[in-house]
Order: C-alpha cells, then sequence, then structure tokens
C-alpha cells in the first residue's frame, strides 16, 4: 500500500510518501507565507523523486487541525482536491495525535500547540498513541508532568528538542478508519478565529 500524508498545521509543510512500512520520501519545508504556492510543486517534486504517478496512492493522511488557520485550509484543500479528482480515500487526522506519534519510551506523550494568550492546545497520549484525554486549551502552566511523562510541541521535544515523527506508527494506526467523502473533510480548530473573536467581543 502507498500512501500520501500531507502536514500544513504551523510554519511547515511536511510531506511524507510511505510504501507498506517504509518511508520512501519525507520533505519539510518552511513556508513563512505563500505555502498555497509552495505545496502542489513540493508534492510533485517528492513523486518524482521516486519516479511514482501520484494517481498510485492507495490512501491519503492529512492533519485537520488545530494549529495554524491558514496552514490547515491549504492541507485540507490540497488533500480534498487530490481525493476527489483521483477518487482516493483521504482520511484526517488530528495535529496533536500527529505530534504525539515520536520515537520515544514514555508512557504518556503531551502535544502542545502554541493557542497565545498562554494558552496552548493540548492532546494526550499513550506511547501507543491511545487517547488518554479529550483534546482542548489550556494554561500551559497547568501541565501537570512526571517523570514518564515528555511534552512535544511543532519546535521539538521540550528541554532536549529532540524530535522525529513516526510517521509508520501513525498510519498504521489509522489505515483501517472509515473513509470520508473528501467534501466532509474540514478543519478542527478547537477555538473561533481571530476575527471571530473579535467580533463576538
Amino acid at each position: 500500500m502507498r500512501y500520501l500524508f500531507i502536514d500544513t498545521s504551523n510554519s511547515f509543510i511536511n510531506i511524507y510518501i510511505v510504501n507498506d512500512e517504509t518511508v520512501l520520501v519525507h520533505k519539510k519545508v518552511e513556508t513563512l507565507k505563500d505555502m498555497a504556492n509552495t505545496i502542489m510543486p513540493l508534492i510533485r517534486e517528492s513523486f518524482n523523486e521516486i519516479n511514482f504517478d501520484i494517481k498510485d496512492v492507495d490512501k491519503i493522511f492529512v492533519t485537520n487541525g488545530p494549529g495554524s488557520f491558514t496552514g490547515i485550509r491549504v492541507g485540507i484543500t490540497v488533500a480534498k482536491t487530490i481525493a476527489w479528482g483521483l477518487n482516493i480515500p483521504v482520511y484526517p487526522i488530528s495535529t496533536l495525535e500527529y505530534l504525539a506519534s515520536i520515537i520515544t519510551n514514555y508512557n504518556k506523550i503531551i502535544s502542545i500547540i502554541d493557542a497565545r494568550r498562554g494558552n496552548v492546545f493540548a492532546g494526550f497520549y499513550d506511547s501507543n498513541l491511545n487517547k488518554l484525554e479529550d483534546e482542548k486549551i489550556i494554561s500551559y502552566d497547568s501541565i501537570n508532568k512526571n517523570d514518564d511523562t515528555i511534552i512535544v510541541s511543532c519546535d521539538g521535544v521540550y528541554d532536549s528538542k529532540v524530535f522525529d515523527i513516526d510517521i509508520v506508527k501513525l498510519i498504521n494506526k489509522h489505515k483501517n478508519d472509515n473513509k470520508i467523502n473528501p467534501h466532509m473533510l474540514v478543519p478542527n480548530y478547537l477555538k473561533k478565529t481571530e476575527a471571530e473573536e473579535k467580533l463576538n467581543d
């Protein structure tokens, strides 16, 4: 089975092409702006590098948030377009679970994304990516951590800065999920946009 995995939930585009248990390509490109015009050439480059045709992909995975409002929309739009146009099943993956799928021997993994004003989006997982608590927005200072817990973010593992995603583990966990209609693929922001918050204020 061949898989395409897309993550655009922060300032980086991550493209993975996986064949069964083997990562054939991983492209990570920082795009502080113009992500929409960067992602498709990057995907084409990734497939050309291994002489694969995107039509040969069996399943597409894409992070659907939380994270950058613009980034999430870009990734989801690309995944929906490819899935619909080529009739390839598509599967949404939480950005927090994606971040938690690190190579680690910790029993509890807390993945976080900056939510501003001292708050973070937080996900809580065991080493097999089973969810221990619902995703939530909390104060970073309120996170309870012990010796068997590791905190990871888009910037790496807090303290050590060692960060290595086990994308095969993540795909294997979700490869038998029920596929969804590409048109039903939507962002999971966990909070309102800044414009919406100001409007409500």
